[in-house]
């Protein structure tokens, strides 16, 4: 069993070694209980539909505008960013959204056509690094939890062992590579978790820059 962390909850949940043995560079985000409440319900439609209902919280799959028009509570200073794949394994997107006094400095998202959300994730804090004028002090945001502990607890020591761990082989390791190297490049920079779907507006708007490749509206 590997212990993971989900990006919802922040609880501690473990997946059997033959199960991620069969989709390579995948990293578990959810654990089975935020899983089952983001779950398609039956009948086609997801469960709590729009925002964060009593099943928990879903993607909306908002167009910018709408997002703008919806939400307004949260940080108005950073970068805030978001990934996902649906299924994951499959399609994903990434999205990064610099902000400073509520205003749009500049933003950034894409997609891939095979990926996992944990790639989309650290994909777009790659870029939130890049967003950032060199020494201009920034808070960069993600709603993943493992991304932020992959770089802030776990990545020095997997380095000083020359990125290997106990528990098996680093996933995403090119990834994790670019993204702390950065990390520690840019001490004015401070990377910290904020709620998924909570109704904080640029963490939504993230998210929107991460579904763009599903709408034909950004």
């Amino acid at each position: 069993m590997t212990r993971f962390t989900c990006a919802d909850c922040g609880a501690a949940f473990t997946v059997k070694q033959a199960t991620l043995d069969k989709y390579p560079g995948w990293t578990p985000r959810q654990c089975m209980a935020c899983r089952n409440r983001s779950a398609p319900a039956a009948g086609g439609g997801r469960r709590g539909s729009g925002g964060r209902g009593r099943s928990g919280p879903v993607e909306e799959n908002l167009t910018l505008a709408a997002v703008l028009e919806k939400y307004t509570a949260g940080p108005t200073d950073g970068v805030f960013t978001d990934g996902s794949a649906h299924p994951n394994p499959g399609r994903g997107g990434w999205g990064a959204v610099y902000v400073r006094d509520g205003e749009v400095v500049q933003q950034r998202h894409g997609s891939a056509e095979h990926t996992t959300n944990n790639r989309m994730e650290l994909t777009a804090l790659v870029a939130a690094y890049d967003m950032v004028p060199d020494g201009t002090p920034a808070t960069v945001y993600t709603d993943s939890k493992l991304c932020v502990d992959t770089i802030t607890k776990w990545a020095p020591s997997w380095e000083r062992n020359g990125w290997k761990r106990k528990a098996g082989p680093v996933q995403n390791l090119d990834l994790v590579q670019e993204l702390y190297a950065k990390h520690k490049a840019r001490p004015e920079l401070t990377l910290e978790w904020i709620a998924a779907h909570s109704g904080n507006r640029w963490n939504e708007y993230a998210d929107s820059l991460s579904t763009a490749h599903l709408r034909d509206e950004l």
